[in-house]
């Protein structure tokens, strides 16, 4: 079987709310998400939205997301349903700026990575979150004495906390915390300053990303 990328795509959209005219509140599409994040990044797509959320190998849910499947909005602004048609999307959801201030970005993933962890002694002497490794470094291949196809996907083969010290630095099987995989400042921080901006001056609740996904 042959398994198809998935990309998203979606808008931030604000709501102006009239003070003269009670009834006359509307969702505005305010900026295409293309313009502000366009990387396939499954891990964040299953931590955010669901969406691919299985550390790309396991059958279990990597993260409780934190807003999967609540389909397109009832009252969606005309331009974005319009996209969403074109596109002929799935999983779409939601997601407002109220919700995502509230977000524990250190909460942890349901299930353990399958990749090594390396971790680096920090000015306290602690260890502190480095890399993720996608592939095998030499140096995890010569400490864990193990061949380079179960290396590659140590989390599989060793049990959750399995370490590996060397020197200032230190390998380790574990879970991700949501930063890790939806870091700050990184490609998801550019929506979240849009947002942010826009809270700013129409509110939290008058704020929201709208996606969904095609594959």
């Amino acid at each position: 079987m042959v398994c198809m990328g998935c990309d998203i795509h979606g808008f931030i959209e604000c709501r102006r709310s009239y003070r003269d005219y009670e009834n006359d509140s509307y969702w505005h599409a305010a900026i295409n998400l293309d313009h502000l994040n366009d990387v396939r990044d499954y891990d964040a797509f299953g931590c955010l939205f669901g969406v691919r959320n299985d550390f790309g190998i396991l059958n279990d849910e990597a993260f409780e997301p934190l807003a999967a499947a609540r389909g397109l909005p009832h009252d969606v602004s005309k331009r974005v349903r319009d996209l969403y048609e074109d596109h002929e999307g799935h999983s779409a959801t939601s997601i407002s700026w109220a919700e995502v201030e509230k977000v524990d970005w250190d909460e942890l993933s349901l299930q353990p990575d399958p990749y090594v962890h390396e971790h680096r002694r920090n000015a306290d002497g602690g260890w502190q979150f480095y890399e993720r490794h996608f592939g095998v470094p030499q140096a995890f291949l010569d400490l864990c004495g193990c061949p380079e196809d179960i290396a590659y996907r140590a989390g599989l083969h060793f049990p959750e906390g399995t370490e590996w010290p060397d020197g200032d630095r230190l390998f380790r099987i574990g879970r991700l915390r949501r930063k890790d995989v939806v870091r700050p400042g990184g490609q998801w921080e550019p929506v979240w300053t849009v947002m942010r901006t826009l809270a700013g001056l129409h509110g939290n609740e008058a704020v929201r990303l709208v996606v969904w996904f095609d594959s």
